[in-house]
């Protein structure tokens, strides 16, 4: 897909190493934008941005301007710190990308695993408290297995790298803070993950519910933790369709 479509590639939007995005602008002025936030569990450095340049070909071809996101790892920074990168993403993405025929005003985030829970810490963000800008800068979200809240993930082997602390592990997951975000958002998750992927997705479709935000929880038959996001590479499955409907409306 790098081959294939017109992209910018590694443009650097904060100070570190770690802190970059590629670009694969829309085919015309004023496309929607759609940023895509990789998981990882925070600290898998062989998923990255780049696995997921497939997810670029069905949506430009839609015509969006398609960013999708690194970010710095555990254990060299925190769950904390990594939400703060994205949110500096963020605010990049709104000041840059009409150069690349994005369109500020119609700005969507997804994200899977880590991910979501990255893309729902931004739901949860004032942009206008943190930056003077929009607190509606971003127009709809879609949830791919996400973690919502991330204390369980203190006692497993995971707490070696991310580190979190009990009020840290609070701080830092959405379930418990009210979203700002008022788009409608997509929750889904595989038919065969685990209980804890579908409990937690189902409880933060009733959350967003409950705030008057029009969410529509999925189970995708037969998918797994993974294969859910290679479907996004294809045009005429359902879940990529109900993506480039979202930006429609």
């Amino acid at each position: 897909m790098r081959r294939r479509l017109d992209c910018q590639l590694d443009l650097p939007y904060g100070d570190t190493t770690g802190q970059l995005l590629d670009v694969f602008p829309g085919r015309s002025k004023n496309a929607p934008v759609h940023v895509f936030i990789h998981g990882g569990y925070w600290r898998a450095a062989h998923i990255n941005k780049s696995v997921y340049s497939h997810i670029a070909g069905p949506l430009v071809a839609a015509g969006a301007t398609v960013v999708l996101l690194d970010y710095d790892l555990c254990p060299q920074v925190r769950i904390s710190d990594i939400v703060e990168q994205i949110r500096t993403a963020m605010i990049w993405i709104y000041k840059n990308i009409e150069k690349y025929n994005g369109n500020r005003k119609r700005i969507f985030v997804s994200g899977h695993s880590a991910g979501g829970q990255l893309t729902a810490m931004m739901m949860a963000t004032d942009w206008w408290q943190q930056r003077r800008l929009p607190r509606d800068l971003i127009k709809g979200t879609v949830l791919l297995s996400g973690l919502f809240d991330i204390e369980p993930h203190r006692h497993t082997d995971l707490q070696q790298d991310i580190r979190l602390t009990a009020r840290e592990a609070r701080a830092m997951s959405p379930m418990y803070f009210t979203p700002i975000a008022k788009g409608p958002s997509i929750v889904a998750v595989g038919e065969n993950e685990s209980d804890l992927f579908h409990w937690q997705s189902l409880q933060y479709s009733a959350q967003l519910r409950l705030h008057r935000i029009k969410a529509e929880y999925i189970s995708m038959p037969g998918d797994n933790h993974f294969s859910i996001t290679d479907r996004l590479g294809n045009a005429h499955d359902p879940l990529t369709k109900a993506l480039i409907s979202q930006m429609s409306n």
